[in-house]
């Protein structure tokens, strides 16, 4: 494949929306650090920031959202570890309890777009609907490889990989830096 490979703009933000919910709802290690995902009263905030244009999610909704988010982690994994069979039966399970579908949509000035729903169009099937389909659609491709899991030591958040050469294997920079620093140390450290 030659050229920078990249998700239509809508596949994208579901892609980084996955990633997002993933990130911010599932417990874990991050950057280092243990990480406990928000609970009870704090769920709705941290679900609306996970996505895009959102003010508030109602407590159903957000509790929702965060089964959703255990199910795109454990889809995320599977790719990571190459178990390509089992995210696309974690995947298919997604799409059917949600009742995916596409739809053409149009915003108006600009052009007709496909979109996801689920079997309703409240705001927690609905994202889980798209987020399930945006991961179908990369892993249902040649684009699996894109989803990763930070490779940094002792952090499990997850990432969509846009870069030109698909190189990426850091959460972000700050897991990057981190790796890179211990590097250095290491190699600067005489062996005895």
């Amino acid at each position: 494949m030659t050229g920078q490979v990249m998700f239509d703009s809508h596949v994208a933000t579901l892609l980084d929306v996955s990633a997002a919910l993933v990130n911010t709802l599932t417990d874990g290690t991050a950057r280092g650090r243990p990480y406990t995902a928000p609970r009870d009263a704090d769920l709705p905030a941290a679900v609306a920031a996970a996505l895009p244009g959102e003010a508030g999610a109602a407590p159903a909704a957000a509790a929702y959202l965060a089964r959703t988010a255990e199910q795109l982690r454990a889809v995320f994994e599977a790719v990571e570890d190459q178990h390509l069979d089992a995210a696309a039966d974690l995947l298919n399970s997604l799409l059917r309890s949600t009742g995916a579908r596409p739809q053409l949509d149009r915003v108006p000035g600009e052009p007709w777009q496909v979109h996801f729903h689920g079997s309703d169009d409240t705001l927690a099937v609905g994202w889980s609907a798209g987020c399930a389909t945006a991961l179908a659609l990369a892993l249902g491709s040649d684009l699996a490889g894109r989803l990763g899991v930070c490779r940094a030591p002792r952090c499990d958040r997850v990432y969509v990989d846009n870069s030109r050469n698909a190189a990426r294997q850091f959460c972000s920079t700050a897991c990057q830096s981190r790796v890179k620093a211990a590097a250095f140390r290491a190699r600067r450290t005489p062996t005895p």
